[in-house]
């Protein structure tokens, strides 16, 4: 899976090889993908990778989002750490860092994109800074593409983001989005000229501010050397004020919304559907794949209650259901937006300390969406509690030296979850015949002082035992 460091690897240009570079076109390659997720706010921090506030990235987590059952990540990267600025030499201890990260991802057998994200606004689309841009476009994605050359298309190339003149979000001018369509064009011919594996490489473009209609009307496809290779990307996050908008009062979307000051008029389930039936018409049937790059809603926890938390939440599930089943239904690789924080207004779906899940029920809602495209449910069945109990198996798992153990109840009861070791020895009592109510709960196992091997959680109530094992390595 990874890269097999040889002395050609500094060349800037060898012969194209086609060795470990399958031969799926990429709307093939791309339903091995879904779901996605996006480790965000990370490497694509400016001022380093813990500047917004995250810890580093560690295997453990990608093995977390692993065993949550995503099969792709995307990996934002800001590029511009040089040492020598002039040229845009790309400090070789950062390609390190990133590609440590990008190892983490193709350890545990997934798909991994890695970009060139905002990275301060340098890329503007104008005529005045084209020439500027597409230098030091073409200057970095040469390193970029000659250090991961030998990777095989678990790893592909993403050659910039949202795209926009910075803060004017409308309709771009003929000026604007054929300079960003240039910016494709020099992207994709770099990243070709430096031959290998990197001519076979699965590539993705951006739509202007990877907007859906501007996608549609402005895109123009780069000419590539390689047929069949490309992607298209685009991000959603329609309504704004019910996704981002942190100052909203929009706290309710879709068919089942019950109060009209609290919803949009917009963008409910038959636009998101229209949205992704134009991607789907306009570059999957004509054999580009599409990744949805970035979508996802913001939690809400200080709504004035616990109702309205949990009605929010119930609304957040519901969205996040229906519109990953959307785009997978029509082609889209879905790929969530994880920023990192788990608390008020953020969009992070795991702990990025320990792996955990610090939103189960988001994160079922996205596997459930591909796993069945259980798009017909209401927001009433997101609420309503559990209706058997259920003990989910650990993750990660394998772990080191924490894991998370979830598990159901569907009505109140008193519960006991206790660890085994092989031989039958108690370990420890996580829960102790506790009363609890009707819910999901989660609870931490820390395993630093065990040994490495198997060992045997246990679930009890007055009418039910159940029993699953796991597995420590260290």
């Amino acid at each position: 899976m990874h890269a097999n460091r040889v002395s050609r690897a500094q060349v800037d240009s060898i012969a194209p090889d086609q060795t470990g570079m399958g031969n799926l076109t990429s709307v093939e390659l791309a339903k091995k993908m879904v779901p996605g997720w996006n480790v965000g706010n990370s490497l694509d921090a400016i001022g380093g990778e813990t500047a917004w506030g995250n810890p580093k990235i560690t295997q453990q987590l990608i093995d977390s989002v692993k065993s949550a059952g995503f099969k792709s990540i995307r990996i934002p990267v800001a590029w511009s750490r040089f040492t020598v600025d002039s040229t845009f030499t790309i400090d070789t201890t950062w390609l390190s860092r990133v590609e440590e990260v990008v190892n983490y991802v193709l350890n545990d057998s997934l798909y991994a994109i890695i970009n060139e994200h905002w990275d301060g606004g340098w890329q503007q689309p104008t005529y005045a800074q084209q020439a500027y841009v597409n230098n030091r476009l073409a200057a970095m994605w040469k390193q970029i593409a000659v250090h991961f050359r030998d990777y095989n298309d678990h790893l592909l190339f993403a050659g910039t983001n949202e795209v926009m003149v910075t803060n004017n979000y409308n309709a771009p001018t003929v000026e604007y989005y054929t300079v960003q369509n240039s910016f494709n064009q020099t992207f994709v011919t770099t990243v070709r000229s430096t031959g290998g594996r990197n001519h076979y490489r699965y590539l993705l473009v951006q739509g202007f501010n990877t907007n859906i209609d501007y996608t549609v009307n402005y895109f123009a496809t780069p000419i590539d050397v390689t047929t069949g290779r490309l992607m298209v990307e685009v991000h959603y996050y329609d309504p704004y004020d019910f996704t981002l908008n942190s100052n909203s009062n929009i706290t309710q979307w879709g068919k089942d919304a019950t109060d009209p000051s609290k919803t949009e008029t917009w963008a409910n389930e038959s636009y998101a559907d229209g949205q992704f039936q134009k991607m789907k018409v306009n570059f999957i049937d004509k054999g580009y794949a599409v990744i949805l790059g970035e979508y996802g809603v913001i939690a809400r926890l200080n709504l004035g209650s616990t109702a309205l938390n949990k009605e929010y939440e119930g609304y957040r599930r519901y969205y996040m259901l229906y519109v990953t089943g959307s785009m997978f239904k029509l082609g889209l690789v879905p790929m969530y937006w994880d920023n990192g924080g788990t608390g008020n207004f953020s969009m992070g779906i795991f702990d990025r300390s320990t792996g955990s899940q610090a939103y189960p029920d988001i994160i079922k809602a996205i596997t459930d969406a591909v796993d069945t495209n259980n798009v017909g449910v209401h927001v009433g069945e997101l609420l309503a509690p559990p209706t058997t109990i259920f003990l989910t198996q650990n993750f990660p798992n394998p772990f080191n030296p924490r894991t998370t153990i979830v598990y159901s109840l569907p009505v109140a009861c008193t519960v006991s979850l206790r660890v085994f070791d092989v031989i039958g020895r108690l370990i420890t009592t996580l829960v102790n015949n506790r009363r609890q109510d009707a819910g999901n709960y989660e609870v931490p196992f820390e395993a630093a002082n065990l040994a490495s091997g198997v060992y045997f959680y246990d679930l009890q109530t007055a009418e039910y035992r159940t029993t699953k094992a796991m597995i420590l390595i260290k």
